[in-house]
């Protein structure tokens, strides 16, 4: 299979890409590329000028921001089936945050200007992007109030839930990222972080074991998502 009917192939299987026609595919594929990257490769950086949008197709990417102080925030995780960088694509020209791999990660560059194009002429297909943009407001808005608002078991019970629902679609799953990033994402040090989880551990709550992960009591960890 030769590059550009590679690219159609992913399009064809893309749920986000069902509502463009099959000359609109190819036009979208003949202004993108697929690319590889290993672990802990940037797929764009903060402040970086947008020239194009990725697709996520296989993999994991971390989402983070560097505030001026030099200090790294993980914002979220996103999974293979969703764009990277769509929420500044129509409002900056450029990054607001950055972006690298999560293992070995595969992502579709779409030229921006040709998105943009297949935007303006196919309604269904801008429907699509503006659900998925606000679903990342949504997810934005939710990390803000639990952070503001949620003690820590909260927000803890809040990282697990995301990545047994969101991310592995499992409860037995392996944390992908290390403690200090997992305690970015819930708004907490390291060591409260680490506390939390061996807390959950002791009462039953998970099953640890490193970075292997099963959740034992949905029922608690949803209790606490909701209560915090």
């Amino acid at each position: 299979m030769d590059h550009l009917a590679e690219i159609q192939h992913v399009l064809n299987k893309a749920q986000l890409f069902h509502s463009l026609s099959e000359k609109e595919k190819r036009h979208l594929a003949e202004n993108s590329t697929l690319v590889k990257y290993g672990n802990r490769e940037h797929l764009f950086k903060q402040k970086s000028r947008i020239s194009h949008v990725l697709y996520v197709l296989n993999g994991l990417v971390k989402v983070f921001k560097e505030n001026h102080h030099g200090r790294v925030v993980s914002l979220k995780v996103i999974s293979g089936g969703h764009f990277a960088g769509l929420d500044t694509f129509f409002g900056q020209s450029e990054y607001k945050y950055s972006a690298s791999s999560v293992g070995d990660t595969e992502a579709l560059m779409i030229d921006f200007a040709t998105l943009v194009n297949q935007v303006v002429d196919n309604g269904k297909f801008a429907l699509t992007l503006i659900r998925e943009i606000s679903m990342d407001a949504l997810f934005i808005f939710d990390r803000l109030n639990s952070q503001s608002t949620k003690q820590l078991p909260g927000r803890v019970a809040d990282v697990l839930l995301y990545f047994a629902e969101q991310i592995y679609h499992s409860y037995s799953f392996t944390f992908p990222l290390p403690r200090y990033e997992l305690a970015e994402l819930a708004g907490s040090t390291k060591e409260s972080f680490i506390r939390t989880l061996n807390e959950f551990k002791h009462d039953k709550i998970i099953d640890l074991d490193g970075r292997e992960v099963k959740i034992i009591s949905l029922e608690l960890v949803k209790i606490l998502c909701e209560l915090g």
